[in-house]
């Protein structure tokens, strides 16, 4: 049973690469935010704060593919966790626009808080980062 689990996590992990802009955004109930990582981690850009609307998702797509074409990535892989009904409007959006969409346990976000910095705060900014860890790390 581990070693089924293991492969799936690696699987995960393998897909992706250095070609992905990997973005988490920690979805709110009316401004979302958004940070952006690479496939090693390192962070891309400033943190983009929008609004839970269709201009908003707009706004967040542009500065995804702002960061693509400034950093030379392929494609986008968007992570956000699944809070309330907040996300899916926001998912359903992205999907119809390409984008890659994957939702991320929010417990799991929670338990890996202290990994990026050592420490216990909590701020969207910060939510956003580890989520786009947590989605760099399968």
């Amino acid at each position: 049973m581990k070693y089924k689990m293991q492969n799936k996590q690696n699987q995960l992990i393998e897909r992706i690469t250095h070609e992905h802009l990997v973005v988490g955004v920690d979805i709110a109930q009316q401004f979302h935010v958004a940070r952006a990582v690479n496939f090693r981690g390192i962070i891309v850009g400033e943190p983009l704060t929008f609004e839970n609307k269709e201009d908003g998702f707009a706004r967040l797509l542009e500065w995804i593919n702002h960061l693509i074409t400034k950093a030379n990535f392929k494609t986008a892989i968007v992570g956000m966790e699944p809070t309330g009904h907040y996300w899916l409007n926001l998912s359903k959006w992205l999907y119809n626009h390409n984008v890659d969409v994957v939702t991320v346990n929010p417990h799991l976000v929670k338990k890996n808080k202290e990994n990026r910095d050592n420490t216990q705060s909590k701020s969207d900014i910060k939510d956003a980062l580890v989520i786009a860890d947590m989605v760099k790390n399968g």
